[in-house]
């Protein structure tokens, strides 16, 4: 098992604990800033959260971000909201719903 196995299976298990860090550094940061950069903390903290939740679904075993390629041959990868399937450098996967693949 991989570096990166045990990361996807400790945020499959602790996901809800991730999220509730992040928010706290956010609103840490933010407070610390006294609101200057709310918008950039607010992006980076929305990204940090989607990647987090990708890396959990994939820690469950739920699909998340399609490979290099899929069956066929051809791109992997659903839309910003649909499932992803392939095998890529990840392991790839398949899913519904959530955050899928890119496929780039």
């Amino acid at each position: 098992m991989g570096f990166m196995d045990k990361v996807k299976g400790m945020l499959g298990q602790h996901g809800d604990k991730v999220q509730q860090g992040l928010d706290k550094a956010a609103k840490a940061a933010d407070s610390r800033t006294k609101g200057k950069y709310s918008g950039q903390i607010s992006s980076g903290t929305k990204k940090a959260k989607d990647a987090a939740q990708r890396l959990a679904d994939e820690g469950r075993g739920q699909g998340g971000q399609g490979g290099q390629s899929g069956s066929g041959g051809g791109p992997a990868g659903g839309g910003p909201t649909g499932g992803g399937s392939g095998s890529g450098p990840t392991g790839g996967g398949s899913g519904t719903g959530g955050t899928g693949g890119t496929g780039h």
